[in-house]
């Protein structure tokens, strides 16, 4: 059955959140790469454990507390004025290099974003990228983050397509396996060479970087 859809992870899959590491190193140096790693780390964590505590807070709110802890967790200062440049940074994330070329070949599919970020940090990063999507879903609107999966029926509803026809690409493992438990054809973009996680489950794909992704 062919695609009609693609749905995207943003961040991680489309947007690299370590580029973040060149100002967390121009701050604290010698530990830039230590605090994005961390920082990244969290605040994943803090999602799932506001889900399963049903303590929703906007990804935003949680990317600061996230960043909050990361820094104490180090000992590293962060002011006032530290944490709102950092926070910038994620309204201009890099795309990973095959993004640009990949999406130029993604022809006759609607494209969308469905992410765990909020309307606050998504709006500014697309714009600036300059990606061309038909949606751009966020979990706020249900205020669960994935992979519930009440949320990939965010993009059913949206996009107005079959789940059985929308292909869901992400590069977070444990998000690839949520889509393909939820019924999308899941395709995980191993950039890391990491291990498949132990979930009962797998992607449909397992590929190497987005221009592998092929309807």
């Amino acid at each position: 059955m062919r695609l009609e859809a693609l749905v995207f992870d943003a961040y991680g899959t489309l947007f690299d959140v370590h580029s973040v590491q060149s100002r967390c190193e121009a701050f604290f140096a010698g530990r830039g790469a230590e605090l994005s790693r961390l920082w990244r780390a969290k605040q994943l964590e803090y999602t799932w454990l506001r889900s399963l505590m049903g303590r929703y807070a906007p990804f935003s709110t949680v990317t600061r507390e996230a960043l909050a802890y990361a820094c104490e967790a180090l000992g590293l200062e962060l002011t006032a004025e530290r944490m709102e440049a950092l926070m910038s940074e994620y309204g201009m994330l890099a795309t990973y290099p095959d993004v640009p070329k990949a999406f130029s070949g993604f022809k006759g599919v609607r494209k969308a974003i469905l992410s765990n970020g909020s309307p606050d940090m998504l709006e500014p990063l697309v714009a600036y990228s300059g990606l061309a999507l038909d949606a751009v879903i966020s979990v706020d609107a249900l205020k669960v983050y994935k992979p519930a999966p009440q949320v990939y029926e965010l993009a059913v509803r949206r996009l107005g397509v079959p789940k059985e026809n929308i292909g869901f690409v992400s590069s977070n493992g444990w998000d690839a396996i949520g889509a393909r438990s939820y019924g999308f054809t899941a395709f995980w973009i191993n950039r890391a060479r990491a291990p498949l996680e132990r979930l009962g489950l797998a992607p449909e794909r397992i590929v190497a970087g987005l221009d592998e992704v092929l309807l």
